[in-house]
C-alpha cells in the first residue's frame, strides 16, 4: 500500500521517515522528495508497505503526530489519474 506524507519538515530524511514507518511494518520503499535545482526537501514523501493491516496502523498512528517541529498528514496515496485521448 502506497502511502503519501505530508507536512515534512525540510530537514527531515529518507532514513528518518523510514524509521518512523519500520515502527509499525516492512517498508518497501521510501522517498522524501526534493527539489531538484535546490536539493532541498519539498515537505513531502512517499512509503509504500507491502502489508495492508500494517500500512492501515501506521497511517493511524501517524497522522497528525508532531515529526521534526510539524505536524504531518499521513493518507493512502492516490493513483495518479490519466487521460486516454
Amino acid at each position: 500500500m502506497k502511502i503519501l506524507v505530508r507536512n515534512l519538515s525540510r530537514q527531515t530524511t529518507e532514513e528518518e521517515l523510514l524509521a518512523l514507518f519500520k515502527e509499525y511494518g516492512d517498508v518497501q520503499y521510501c522517498k522524501v522528495v526534493m527539489d531538484k535545482a535546490t536539493r532541498i526537501s519539498k515537505g513531502f514523501g512517499f512509503v509504500e508497505m507491502p502489508r495492508a493491516g500494517e500500512a492501515k496502523a501506521a497511517i493511524k498512528q501517524l497522522n497528525a503526530r508532531e515529526v521534526g517541529g510539524n505536524v504531518i498528514r499521513v493518507k493512502i496515496a492516490e493513483k495518479s489519474k490519466t487521460t486516454d485521448t
